[in-house]
């Protein structure tokens, strides 16, 4: 039976935005740049979708405190210097465009900072589809369920007609942890084999594949 949602929330890096090899190779870059050991590709790849602060401790538990701020100062200059021309995903901006367009109301709920999103937003002109989002700056980072619970708050929208749309076991764990359903976007951070130990409405591979699954359920 088709289930219809009244709040689709999205994260943006590696699910909407293709950012995954700039995160993790900017990550790496700035542990080169400060003298600590560099993570693999997998463990920088693993923290996207946190805030910042708590995705470098996780890669980098060999930084100390006082080596923070030279680390995401690092990690910020390296993103910035691709930032403007990271693309979106094939079909991203005509499924968003779409939703839109049917009245259903649409989010973001990222691990990027506030400035950082709305760099984003501006610079890939998606952010008149958006009617709210949430950051990990100014609540609590995935997958602690704040940025979903605030937004069902601000829509008076209930968990069971809300989806949330990612491409990691954060967000996964997010739409959990606030009772949601949960889609996965497989062309992102997290493996295949990772995101299917978590409960799903449904895994995909590119937005082609979400726009039919959308069509028929949202």
């Amino acid at each position: 039976m088709a289930k219809n949602y009244d709040l689709i929330v999205f994260d943006w890096d590696g699910t909407v935005m293709d950012s995954t090899a700039v995160i993790a190779g900017s990550i790496q870059a700035a542990c080169r740049d400060v003298g600590l050991p560099v993570p693999s590709d997998e463990a920088a790849r693993h923290v996207i979708g946190m805030g910042l602060k708590d995705a470098l401790q996780y890669a980098v538990p060999e930084a100390s405190d006082d080596m923070y701020d030279q680390l995401a100062a690092s990690y910020r200059r390296h993103f910035l210097a691709h930032d403007a021309s990271i693309p979106l995903y094939s079909g991203a901006r005509e499924t968003i465009a779409e939703l839109h367009g049917k009245g259903i109301t649409l989010a973001v709920a990222t691990g990027k900072s506030r400035n950082g999103l709305d760099r984003a937003l501006h610079s890939s002109e998606l952010g008149g589809y958006f009617h709210a989002s949430r950051t990990a700056d100014e609540t609590f980072s995935k997958p602690h369920p704040a940025m979903l619970l605030e937004l069902m708050d601000e829509f008076a929208v209930p968990p069971e007609r809300t989806l949330m749309v990612g491409d990691t076991t954060h967000d996964l764990k997010m739409a959990a942890n606030a009772r949601v359903d949960a889609l996965a976007m497989t062309h992102g951070a997290h493996p295949e084999e990772h995101l299917s130990m978590l409960k799903t409405v449904a895994m995909l591979g590119n937005f082609d594949e979400l726009r039919g699954w959308l069509a028929e359920n949202a």
